[in-house]
C-alpha cells in the first residue's frame, strides 16, 4: 500500500486534555511530582497522530506506532490544558512520519518525531494469534 496519495505532508491532528491527578507521574508510576507524566504525554502524541490520519485510511486498515523520539522539556501542573499536535512530515509505502509538539497553556512542553505503520487489521490479528499459539 502506498500512502502518498491518501496522506499528504502538512496534514495535522490534535489531541488535548486537562491534566487531572490520574495523568500525573505518581499515578502512572513514572515519578513522584504531581505533574503531567511523560507516558501520558506520549499517549496524547499518539492520539494526535491518529486524529491526523486514521480517517483517511481504507476500511480494514489502521496505523500502529513504531517509533517515538520525543523530549519532555517542561512540567505541567494539575488543572492545566495540554494540546498535542502531530504534523505529517512524509508518507511513503506503509510508513507515515510525523513532527510532533506538545504545549500547555504557557509554553512548549515537548517535541520530537513519531512514526506509524499502516497495517491490514485482519492480517495483523492473524499474526498476533499465530504468535500467541507458539
Amino acid at each position: 500500500m502506498d500512502l502518498s496519495a491518501l496522506i499528504v505532508p502538512e496534514t495535522t491532528g490534535e489531541a488535548s486534555l486537562v491534566v487531572a491527578e490520574e495523568h500525573t507521574a505518581p499515578r502512572v508510576g513514572s515519578g513522584r511530582v504531581h505533574v503531567l507524566a511523560t507516558p501520558v504525554m506520549i499517549n496524547l502524541i499518539e492520539a494526535a497522530a491518529l486524529a491526523a490520519i486514521e480517517h483517511k485510511l481504507p476500511p480494514g486498515y489502521q496505523s500502529l506506532g513504531t517509533v517515538l523520539n520525543v523530549r519532555h522539556i517542561a512540567a505541567t501542573p494539575v488543572g492545566m490544558k495540554v494540546v498535542a499536535i502531530a504534523t505529517v512530515a512524509s508518507a511513503a509505502g506503509r510508513t507515515v512520519q510525523f513532527h510532533v509538539k506538545v504545549l500547555d497553556e504557557k509554553e512548549l512542553i515537548g517535541d520530537g518525531e513519531h512514526e506509524r505503520v499502516v497495517v491490514n487489521v485482519e492480517k495483523f490479528a492473524q499474526r498476533v494469534q499465530r504468535k500467541h499459539a507458539k
